[in-house]
């Protein structure tokens, strides 16, 4: 399991690209704050909006997770801790305010990013310029103008 990485998997990479690509700008691997040993795989600090991708098979996909055979015991209650382990990190997140998402590794990146999109959208005020929905803004005599 020490060779198993927890960093940078691939359903990771191909998000953050997407999000990236759409000019967000997030932090990654930040510690869980008040938990040690803990981190968010996504995080967009301002807003605090905390991204987990979840492996199917780690933290138990109800799609996906398979129960391996040899040691089944000890498995099954590791794979119930890492479970746990994830509610008490979301709940210990959302009481401090943070929204958090958490996706399965098998889901798409594209529609992935989208939804992260959306929630961050949902929790930032427009910027000025976007603030009426007609993409002009104000200037200092009342008159509209596009913006370049």
């Amino acid at each position: 399991m020490s060779r198993q990485g927890s960093r940078d998997t691939a359903p990771e990479v191909a998000v953050r690209r997407l999000l990236h690509a759409s000019g967000l700008r997030y932090r990654v691997n930040v510690p869980v704050p008040g938990i040690p040993r803990r981190t968010i795989d996504i995080a967009f600090s301002k807003a605090k909006i905390a991204i987990f991708l979840d492996g199917c098979f780690w933290h138990g996909c109800p799609e996906h997770a398979t129960q391996p055979k040899s040691n089944a015991e000890w498995w099954r209650a590791k794979l119930d801790k890492n479970m746990a382990r994830d509610l008490e990190t979301t709940e210990h997140l959302t009481a401090a305010g943070w929204t958090v998402l958490r996706f399965w590794e098998h889901e798409s990146a594209a529609d992935v990013a989208r939804h992260i999109s959306a929630s961050l959208a949902s929790k930032r005020p427009l910027p000025p310029e976007h603030a009426t929905g007609t993409g002009h803004t104000e200037t200092g005599d009342g008159d509209n103008q596009s913006c370049p």
